[in-house]
């Protein structure tokens, strides 16, 4: 039986900092940090505009990658703080 590290495991992401975090926290720590209007402000798209929520956030941003790529990086530059 072979043993195996981490290096030869594609699953393991130990420099990865969104590796383990789900989307739902993420958009709920942004939105903790900046404010639903903010957060609109900093990324234009309509969930984060017109009665914005969590929920419907979530749908869009799984099924839009630019949105979901554009939430990721304003995060990642969040915790980079």
């Amino acid at each position: 039986m072979k043993n195996t590290t981490d290096t030869e495991n594609p699953q393991s992401q130990p420099n990865n900092p969104l590796h383990g975090v789900k989307l739902a926290d993420i958009l709920q720590k942004l939105v903790a940090q900046y404010g639903w209007k903010e957060l609109g402000q900093r990324i234009n798209i309509r969930c984060f505009n017109y009665e914005p929520s969590v929920k419907s956030s979530l749908k869009f941003l799984r099924r839009t990658p630019w949105a979901r790529e554009k939430v990721e990086q304003l995060y990642l530059k969040m915790i980079g703080k």
